[in-house]
């Protein structure tokens, strides 16, 4: 496709040409400045800034035409070609409908027609989204009612987060913790990372290999041993990996595991002053049907994204993925200096780590943009506010949390963008095929069983 564009106010004509390249968004247009128009342009800027530009021995505005051209006037003919160039872009792009995502990459192009400046520029549009059907799909959605059995678990985690370990006098066994020291031999020769002295670990909670866990259960303090192990195959260190060696350990002491008791005391180390064993128990169960439902509610909206991004296959314009690598990237980043200090600011980082999840946050977000427009599953302020004063009611004091929200309207953005997928989840889970699957407790809360 061709055609002329003039722009009355730069004077400025332009031959453009469309083309579609090999990827499905990737678009080209093809672009001729005309050389006297635009050097007309460049005149009319030269004289704008000789009014204006200073120089000793002249008065303002009274500085040759020739030497302002001399000292300007590279800026004003790139001031002006990118003007030119932006302007009838521009309105190629608005005259033909394209949405372009990202920037366009302009280039320049070899010419024999002295009387115009061609460029190329390149650049992808967002794709076309005809939203799939959802009738078929099934989408599995967990249940789970908080009872006594998830009270009780609960407490078990709680009680174990405030163990204590007390020294005995008697075998090791599963659950105790205990004090080694240990020389590990490859073919009679020590190797590196072989070797600890004072080195505590609990029994049965996986911080070493089985078999040498298994070869410290049944010694008491002060007992010795020799044993012999094979590494797993797939074992991190590949010099180790599937190899055989020995161990001497020593065992330096051994403490058992002493839970604390569900009393005053208890409820005290949880935060109820007064101690209210009742009322502890009030607080950990309205606290962990929150967090329960939270999390029924996360995995759901996984199911429903997942469905969706099967349901609706899109092409996505790469330089929006590579935005989203390069906020991943950041977010990464900070995460690392908030964990592991200023140390890790320049950690450096892979772009091909975050590709597949840069990938399918740019898809949600096409997909879901589209359902909301299609479907009007915009966020409602009531929904903004039950949110809102629902997860404010984890903190101490939700008033503050509430007014902090709505202090600054920019706040809820955040808010409602939760609104709106909730809309977007409703609405998928009314048109697909929903089977209800009790949750397991302890999966969906992430403890070992």
């Amino acid at each position: 496709m061709e055609t002329n564009v003039t722009n009355s106010n730069a004077e400025v004509e332009v031959e453009v040409e469309v083309a579609q390249l090999t990827n499905a968004l990737e678009r080209r247009l093809d672009l001729a400045v005309a050389s006297a128009d635009l050097d007309k342009e460049i005149e009319l800027r030269l004289r704008r800034i000789g009014k204006s530009v200073k120089m000793p021995g002249f008065r303002p505005g009274k500085v040759p035409a020739s030497i302002v051209k001399q000292q300007h006037g590279d800026q004003a003919r790139h001031e002006a070609l990118n003007e030119a160039i932006e302007r009838v872009l521009s309105e190629a792009i608005k005259t033909r409908q394209l949405r372009v995502a990202g920037y366009p990459n302009i280039e320049p192009k070899t010419s024999e027609n002295p009387t115009q400046i061609e460029f190329t520029a390149v650049f992808e549009v967002y794709p076309e989204i005809k939203l799939g059907d959802l009738t078929d799909v099934e989408i599995e959605r967990p249940v789970l009612e908080v009872g006594a059995a998830e009270m009780d678990s609960t407490l078990a985690v709680l009680r174990k987060q405030r163990v204590r370990y007390e020294p005995v006098d008697r075998a090791a066994a599963q659950g105790d913790r205990v004090t080694i020291d240990f020389l590990g031999k490859k073919d009679g020769v020590p190797f590196q990372g072989g070797q600890a002295n004072d080195y505590p670990f609990v029994l049965g909670e996986g911080a070493m290999l089985a078999d040498f866990e298994n070869a410290v259960v049944g010694l008491k303090a002060g007992e010795a041993k020799s044993f012999d192990m094979t590494f797993p195959a797939d074992y991190s260190s590949k010099d180790l990996a599937g190899q055989a060696v020995n161990f001497e350990i020593t065992v330096k002491e051994v403490r058992e595991m002493v839970l604390p008791e569900i009393d005053a005391d208890f409820a005290k180390a949880l935060g109820v002053a007064d101690g209210d064993v009742a009322k502890m128990r009030e607080e950990i169960e309205t606290n962990l049907k929150r967090e329960v439902k939270k999390r029924l509610q996360g995995k759901v909206k996984d199911q429903v994204m997942d469905a969706l991004l099967k349901a609706n296959p899109i092409d996505v314009p790469r330089a929006l993925v590579d935005m989203e690598i390069e906020r991943l990237m950041q977010a990464a980043r900070q995460d690392m200096e908030q964990r592991g200090g200023m140390k890790m600011k320049d950690f450096p980082m892979q772009r091909e780590w975050f590709v597949d999840q840069a990938k399918r946050r740019v898809s949600l977000g096409l997909i879901l943009s589209e359902i909301v427009k299609v479907n009007e599953l915009h966020a409602k302020a009531e929904q903004v506010k039950i949110i809102v004063e629902d997860s404010a009611q984890s903190y101490e004091h939700p008033e503050e949390v509430i007014r902090w929200y709505y202090a600054q309207p920019q706040r809820l953005a955040e808010i409602e963008g939760v609104a709106i997928e909730d809309n977007v989840v409703a609405w998928a889970l009314s048109r697909a095929k929903v089977v209800d699957k009790v949750a397991v407790f302890d999966e969906l809360m992430g403890q070992k069983s």
